[in-house]
Parts: structure tokens; C-alpha cells; sequence
């Protein structure tokens, strides 16, 4: 993760948080990655916003 932030590589920072997420066993932690993971999306235009978004929903953390 620190690489792809080195690098500018926002399409591996949306993978590696997403991962992260899907990784952590502790809610919290998980909807940091997430937030981040969908940030790095939003700015990319990457085509997981819409799933990102979905999900930060499903937690509670986006109205």
C-alpha cells in the first residue's frame, strides 16, 4: 500500500484498500479501508464507485 501511494498508483490504492476491508475482522477498521478504497475510486472515476458506494451504505456509513 505504501508503494502504490509512493507511485501515484490510484487503481492499486483502490484494490489494496478494498482488500484491506474485505481482510479485517474489525468493523471499524474495515469501513476506514472501505472510505479510503472508495475516495481513491471517486477520484479515478473508477468503474467500483458504484459498489464501493454500495457497500458504505450497507455499514451505515454514507446516507
Amino acid at each position: 500500500m505504501l508503494a502504490a501511494h509512493e507511485a501515484g498508483d490510484r487503481a492499486a490504492l483502490v484494490a489494496l484498500y478494498t482488500e484491506a476491508a474485505e481482510a479485517s475482522a474489525d468493523p471499524d477498521a474495515a469501513g476506514f479501508f472501505l472510505t479510503h478504497a472508495y475516495v481513491w475510486a471517486l477520484e479515478l472515476g473508477h468503474p467500483a464507485v458504484a459498489t464501493l458506494r454500495a457497500r458504505l451504505r450497507a455499514q451505515g456509513r454514507e446516507e
